[in-house]
C-alpha cells in the first residue's frame, strides 16, 4: 500500500496495515533504515515493565507451585494423554444410556 510523503505532514501508518501488524494506540514503534529501505517494527513492552510488582508476586508463586506439584500443570504430551484416556473412560460408564 503506497504512502505518498508530503512537505510538513507526518509519516502515517495506514489503518489496515496497523490492524495486519497486530498495533494499537499505546504501541512505541522503532524505524531502522539501511540502503535504501525502512524497517518499522513495533517495540513491546518487557515482561517487566508489563505487569505490576504485585500481578509479577502472583504469577511467580504459581509458577513456583506448578513446580513443586506434580498434578499441577504444564503436562507433558504422554500425561496428558493418559489423563484423557482414562477421563474418558471414566465419563464413559457415568453416562445415562439411552432409553
Amino acid at each position: 500500500m503506497p504512502v505518498t510523503l508530503k512537505n510538513k505532514t507526518p509519516l502515517v501508518v495506514p489503518l489496515a496495515i496497523q490492524r495486519r501488524a497486530g498495533l494499537s494506540r499505546a504501541d512505541q514503534l522503532e524505524f531502522r533504515a539501511r540502503g535504501g529501505m525502512i524497517t518499522i517494527t513495533a517495540k513491546r513492552p518487557s515482561s517487566d515493565q508489563e505487569y505490576t510488582p504485585e500481578q509479577r508476586r502472583y504469577i511467580d508463586a504459581r509458577l513456583a507451585e506448578a513446580r513443586n506439584n506434580p498434578t499441577y500443570g504444564p503436562f507433558t504430551a504422554a500425561q496428558t494423554k493418559r489423563f484423557l484416556k482414562k477421563e474418558l473412560k471414566a465419563r464413559t460408564k457415568t453416562a445415562r444410556k439411552p432409553r
